[in-house]
């Protein structure tokens, strides 16, 4: 098997059972740099792969270019630049409050580069995903990808996760795996796993809130 064969013969699982959520689900989206997870979710929803509509974006970098991503898809851009605020709960204060008149249900992570605190978590109960660059619980938190280069892992690849205040810790709702070949540096194989995270993550939304939703018709 050749490399390019070994690249392509991992990746996400079977996708074809993914439940389609009616009505829509009401997101909000925080990113802090290139967005480009936010563009595969609304790619999905345009692609009526995902029955859900992006109320906002949320971001905290004055120059992240995910604010030109959601200027394409008429989705509002809302900065809450985290130096302006005297600590993270001030922040995630802020944060409910725009997600709050937005009407939002689910909040999606796509490259939201901060810790986040039970301010926020509690105003959204198990309804706050995350994608992370590993095969959770492997290597978590910061450079994930550097760690399994480091660590000589043949594979790797990405998780999405509901968010609770331990790191890289909630549950996990769906997983890619990526080969990690002799020739990868950190970018190239950031590269391929980020081909995965924009396959899974618009499938993981939709299962997560199909799972939330049969869950609160039990109890």
């Amino acid at each position: 098997m050749n490399s390019s064969d070994l690249a392509n013969s991992l990746c996400s699982p079977v996708l074809s059972s993914i439940p389609q959520l009616d009505p829509p689900v009401r997101l909000g989206v925080m990113a802090s740099w290139s967005g480009s997870n936010f563009e595969a979710i609304a790619q999905a929803i345009c692609d009526r792969r995902l029955n859900a509509q992006i109320q906002v974006v949320i971001y905290n970098n004055p120059e992240a270019k995910v604010v030109e991503r959601a200027k394409r898809f008429d989705v509002p851009a809302v900065l809450l630049n985290h130096r302006d605020f005297e600590s993270r709960e001030a922040l995630d204060r802020a944060i409910v409050k725009t997600l709050k008149h937005h009407n939002i249900e689910w909040l999606v992570m796509a490259g939201w580069m901060r810790i986040v605190t039970p301010v926020l978590l509690n105003a959204f109960p198990s309804r706050v995903l995350n994608i992370h660059p590993s095969l959770l619980p492997s290597f978590k938190g910061n450079r994930a990808v550097e760690q399994a280069l480091a660590a000589g892992v043949k594979i790797t690849g990405c998780t999405v996760h509901l968010v609770v205040p331990e790191v890289d810790s909630g549950e996990i709702i769906m997983q890619a795996a990526v080969p990690v070949l002799p020739s990868d540096t950190a970018e190239t194989l950031q590269n391929r796993i980020h081909i995965q995270e924009h396959v899974i993550y618009p499938c993981a939304i939709a299962l997560a809130a199909h799972n939330r939703e049969g869950e609160s018709k039990d109890e």
